[in-house]
């Protein structure tokens, strides 16, 4: 008998840009799997908000807890909000929360937002800390997202999301799903403009107007992460260390370094890929909507892979939809983590549970 599951699911990514919600049906045939989007919205995040996210890893444990649990509260109050507006009654939240530390080497990955404090305030069953199990197992906890590529989107070769980190997902010759993050992405472009008062580089006109440089390009392609195998994962940490330090001591302007960057991202997507046979690949992620991005990839590519873009909403709420997926898999305790993208010892079905 087919199985039914209404869960909403909460991302918060790198870039900062807000709360992504999307409330989905799911329904459950065996093996087989469909959804429905009853609705989905961003809510961006104060000036206030984004300021306390963006200097958490820097502060003391106390300011830590306090953040966590308010973050927690106000996921918690715009889920309500959302709910109450369009009229949804999901039977859990699913909360990916937001990623302040990842350093699986280590043997941590750490997200704000206390699903406790989420199950309280909202009285909704919460599931959340996906990665803790993964990486404890000695994976990479990261990406999450591609069993859901497997599950609702296998009728693609290849799947690429551009969020603040890129990441691809891709079926091997035996049929095992393979991932992993490939490089920075919105969260260095959108770093970029911050200076000029923007939040993102529409449409990439910035950069298109820009001119490549191929020395700053060989000194972002140089780090031995790009020439390392998957299974492997970005976190801030690096991105911090690697990158932003290289675009900051460059005399360029903002348009060429927009522009080389891009570049950069087009070639290592192309350099992942140039073992693989080719085929269709769904672009999702804020950086679908980069138009000069796509086009850079697909130049870089080739003929071999047709890039082909979902809907609106699908291409903005993938993840979000993906997570509600994660919290219906861990309810029904179903493998939602693969050993195969992440490099654990075994396949775990990750997450946590809080009733109200």
């Amino acid at each position: 008998m087919p199985v039914t599951s209404t869960i909403l699911g909460l991302m918060s990514g790198t870039s900062l840009d807000g709360l992504d919600l999307a409330c989905v049906r799911f329904t459950r045939n065996g093996e087989s799997f469909s959804y429905k989007v009853l609705a989905a919205e961003t809510v961006p995040y104060s000036a206030l908000w984004q300021q306390r996210l963006r200097a958490l890893h820097n502060t003391d444990a106390h300011t830590f807890a306090r953040t966590h649990t308010d973050l927690g509260r106000l996921f918690a109050e715009l889920s309500l909000d959302f709910c109450k507006r369009n009229h949804l009654h999901p039977e859990y939240i699913s909360s990916h929360g937001h990623t302040v530390f990842h350093n699986p080497a280590a043997g941590y990955s750490v997200q704000a937002g206390h699903g406790a404090v989420i199950a309280a305030v909202s009285g909704i069953p919460v599931i959340c800390d996906f990665r803790s199990l993964d990486v404890a197992l000695g994976g990479q906890g990261a990406p999450l997202v591609p069993i859901g590529d497997a599950l609702l989107f296998d009728d693609y070769d290849c799947c690429l999301n551009l969020g603040g980190i890129a990441n691809l997902s891709i079926k091997d010759q035996a049929g095992q799903m393979r991932a992993w993050d490939v490089c920075p992405a919105n969260m260095v472009l959108n770093k970029l403009v911050e200076p000029l008062g923007l939040e993102y580089d529409d449409a990439g006109k910035m950069a298109r107007s820009g001119n490549l440089n191929t020395g700053l390009l060989h000194t972002l392609n140089e780090p031995a992460f790009f020439k390392s195998a998957p299974p492997k994962s970005l976190g801030r940490e690096w991105v911090e260390h690697e990158v932003f330090p290289v675009l900051h001591n460059s005399f360029l302007n903002v348009a060429c370094k927009l522009r080389t960057y891009t570049e950069h991202i087009a070639l290592q997507l192309a350099r992942s890929l140039q073992n693989q046979p080719g085929g269709t690949m769904l672009i999702s992620g804020g950086g679908a909507f980069n138009t000069f991005l796509v086009e850079r990839i697909q130049a870089a590519l080739g003929s071999a892979w047709q890039a082909a873009a979902a809907d609106k909403q699908t291409t903005a709420f993938k993840e979000a939809i993906v997570f509600a997926l994660l919290g219906m898999l861990r309810v029904t305790e179903s493998i939602n983590t693969p050993a195969s993208v992440t490099g654990a010892r075994k396949d775990s079905c990750g997450g946590c549970i809080y009733l109200p």
